[in-house]
């Protein structure tokens, strides 16, 4: 390890504060406990190093992660080796630089992060806006290894997916072939009980009433959006805050905007979204990778599918409001 690799990982709460004015969070949400703490000052330099090229980023991969470390890159499951091969095919094919995290929330020993990226053109030079969301699990492995990643998600299934799964390691595949099968496999259960009608794989804490608010919320839209558009549009529209905006890439829309989006998507497509990988709450804000049956209404092709969000919501007496959506 370098030694002024050596300083990042020695220089720690001065260090955070240096990189967050570097990379500021455009929506903060607390960072509480001395683990959450760890994980900050992890994302913030893991962003530093990356913009430095892949020589830089895979030595930061020393602090970051183990070899036993699991990565998800657009559905597709890999082992740290693989990760950092793929990753170096794409950095010495394009310059991808990372910019402000919209949202980081980071909650026990998970977070959730949304943030900007700009990839450039090789033809021209010119750079790209974009975004990413990722969903990682952190342990803390003692005072001289600190936290590392456990296991990562980076984006949902993408036109690379063929192509990172020819790099895939046989029990990588085994294992995303097991998660493929239950996702496809799962009975949704006949209960007035949301919270265990559609569970979630690894919860987190929710520390507050807001938080039981937004939870209550994200579990009553789900099961609206499983009762067909008529459900899922009123609910939408009966819980979006004035102003409502949501995102999907770089399209804004407006509540009606993104309910017509669903519309069609509804006519194409038998969509049922069965349950949740991550619900992380943390101050207004809400993160959600979750997983869909879908069934193409003209072949009749079933497959298994997933979906990252952002939410913010705001309070509204008993329940809360959503004001801005962001879907990968």
């Amino acid at each position: 390890m370098s030694e002024n690799m050596k300083m990042e990982v020695l220089l720690g709460e001065e260090n955070t504060k240096m990189m967050a004015e570097k990379f500021p969070i455009i929506y903060p949400t607390p960072v509480d406990t001395d683990m959450e703490k760890k994980i900050q000052n992890r994302l913030l330099n893991g962003f530093e190093n990356w913009n430095r090229g892949f020589e830089a980023w895979k030595e930061w991969g020393d602090v970051l992660y183990t070899d036993a470390s699991i990565y998800n890159v657009h559905a597709v499951k890999l082992t740290l080796a693989n990760y950092q091969m793929a990753m170096m095919g794409t950095l010495k094919r394009n310059k991808i630089l990372m910019g402000d995290f919209m949202n980081m929330l980071i909650v026990d020993d998970w977070t959730a992060i949304h943030y900007k990226i700009a990839t450039e053109n090789p033809a021209t030079g010119e750079f790209y806006p974009g975004s990413v969301m990722e969903f990682v699990k952190f342990a803390d492995l003692g005072e001289e290894l600190g936290a590392r990643v456990v296991e990562g998600w980076a984006g949902t299934r993408g036109d690379d997916y063929a192509g990172l799964s020819m790099i895939q390691a046989p029990a990588c595949k085994e294992a995303q072939d097991k998660v493929t099968e239950e996702v496809l496999n799962t009975v949704i259960p006949d209960t007035d009980d949301l919270v265990a009608k559609y569970p979630v794989k690894f919860p987190t804490t929710i520390k507050n009433e807001m938080g039981l608010k937004i939870r209550d919320y994200i579990l009553a839209e789900f099961d609206a959006y499983n009762k067909g558009y008529e459900a899922y549009a009123e609910c939408v529209k009966a819980n979006a805050a004035e102003g409502f905006k949501r995102y999907a890439g770089l399209t804004e829309q407006s509540a009606d905007e993104y309910l017509a989006d669903i519309k069609a998507d509804m006519e194409a497509k038998d969509t049922r979204r069965v349950f949740f990988d991550s619900m992380i709450i943390s101050g207004n804000c809400a993160a959600i990778h979750y997983r869909t049956v879908v069934t193409d209404k003209a072949t009749d092709e079933r497959v298994a599918a997933d979906v990252m969000e952002h939410i913010h919501f705001t309070n509204d007496g008993d329940s809360v409001k959503a004001t801005t959506r962001w879907t990968s």
